[in-house]
């Protein structure tokens, strides 16, 4: 039988056709799947020394209050502001807050004060963190504290309990029952989200082990 190569290679080239149509379909799912996991950039507009990030994320809401918070700085010659909101709900008791346009120059003056190191120095201890972690998700009585952190007595609880008192991060309420002071939950939760800023790994590691002082 004799073959027809005008017709076999008629074939080929369909085939080929078909095979350039799918490559190019795949690259093009490909390119727009990484054009998605790509970071949002937002564009930048210049009003003297700050810069007014627009889109800055995918809910407009939150875009736009960034953008106030950047012309609020620049008409105040200030170096920052911060907006934060949450809720925190456990153990049958709910925090809910919003602060709006908080001064970072007042934050920073924290440090100066010599505010900042008295506060981490009150809770920057293993066991009265524990005992905060306890709390924070729900009241505790004294023997339940001493069983969840592990104390050898109900005298070891309340030393560490202590400084947290005399801070009044917790307070007792009813005949031995602890529980965090409703004012204080919020600035223990947001110290834990700076916290985890600070450990974010997305873009730089560190090493947070203690340094011997010399």
């Amino acid at each position: 039988m004799e073959r027809d190569y005008g017709q076999e290679l008629d074939q080929l080239k369909e085939q080929m056709e078909a095979l350039r149509q799918e490559m190019a379909s795949q690259v093009e799912r490909l390119r727009e799947e990484a054009q998605a996991a790509l970071p949002n950039q937002p564009t930048m507009e210049r009003l003297g020394r700050v810069e007014v990030p627009r889109g800055m994320h995918p809910d407009s809401r939150l875009s736009q209050q960034m953008e106030e918070l950047c012309r609020r700085t620049e008409a105040q010659g200030a170096s920052g502001y911060v907006t934060y909101l949450g809720v925190y709900n456990a153990g049958g008791r709910q925090s809910n807050w919003i602060r709006n346009a908080v001064s970072t120059d007042g934050l920073l003056a924290q440090i100066e004060s010599g505010v900042a190191e008295k506060v981490l120095a009150c809770i920057g201890n293993a066991n009265r963190l524990a005992l905060l972690l306890e709390i924070l998700r729900g009241p505790k009585t004294v023997a339940q504290l001493v069983d969840t952190c592990g104390f050898g007595s109900t005298g070891q609880a309340y030393h560490h309990m202590k400084p947290l008192l005399a801070a009044d991060l917790i307070q007792e309420e009813g005949r031995g029952v602890y529980v965090c002071c409703p004012h204080k939950v919020q600035g223990i939760i947001m110290l834990l989200a700076g916290i985890s800023d600070m450990v974010d790994e997305t873009y730089t590691q560190g090493a947070w082990d203690s340094p011997q002082e010399e």
